[in-house]
């Protein structure tokens, strides 16, 4: 058994066909372990992100499963959802994307916010803060808190395009499981509660002080450490 290596835009995809495709020929049976992440990304010649997208997608069309600290395992030869539900999976935009999008715009948006900010939008932030901070101390992540205070910040910017790229932002992590999925497995882990919450009173605190260079160098911390933590093994 051997893996061709690939090269284009959504490189999951064709690892996610090619592993299929391995399933349905027979050369992965029913119950057979697929090969560890760290030797697929050697196989494909790529990083650990398109393997994990690749089989958080083949896993949540039902032909894969795994167990922890086990590996990967062939569940079925055939999708265990609706064919619309499967290409859904395979269609959206990728987690990836939406963290290269996030790393990209959001220290920007910090910026602006902080050199913006109205003294009524800065204590929402802080009411926005300190909910998530309750919330992390109960060992609760609540993501719809996380995307409230990424949203009062890009409000603070003062500028409605950036306001719409968040929004758009938002929607693509609710319309795409791999996003989900892989979160739960990830930087939602309780270990990373508590970073998680200084990394955004940092922010907010740069916001406070108007400081736009400071507020941008957090966000972008906060945005390449969620990145690291989200393609951790």
């Amino acid at each position: 058994m051997s893996f061709n290596p690939v090269s284009s835009k959504k490189l999951y995809l064709q690892i996610y066909n090619q592993i299929l495709s391995q399933i349905q020929l027979g050369v992965f049976k029913i119950g057979d372990k697929l090969p560890p992440e760290r030797e697929l990304c050697i196989q494909f010649n790529v990083s650990r992100a398109p393997v994990r997208q690749a089989l958080s997608a083949l896993e949540l069309n039902g032909y894969i499963y795994s167990r922890q600290g086990e590996g990967v395992f062939v569940m079925s030869t055939q999708p265990t959802i609706g064919d619309n539900k499967s290409n859904a999976v395979l269609e959206s935009v990728t987690p990836e994307e939406i963290v290269e999008a996030r790393m990209n715009i959001e220290p920007i948006i910090a910026k602006f916010a902080a050199e913006r900010a109205t003294d009524q939008e800065i204590k929402n932030m802080r009411k926005i803060e300190k909910k998530f901070e309750e919330e992390a101390n109960k060992g609760i992540y609540n993501p719809e808190t996380d995307q409230k205070l990424h949203n009062e910040i890009a409000k603070a910017s003062h500028n409605d395009l950036f306001m719409k790229f968040i929004s758009d932002i938002n929607n693509a992590m609710k319309e795409q499981e791999m996003w989900t999925f892989i979160c739960d497995r990830t930087f939602t882990k309780p270990e990373y509660r508590d970073i998680n919450v200084n990394e955004h009173k940092a922010i907010v605190k740069s916001i406070e002080n108007h400081n736009g260079e400071e507020a941008m160098e957090k966000m972008t911390k906060h945005m390449y450490k969620l990145y690291d933590r989200y393609w951790k093994e």
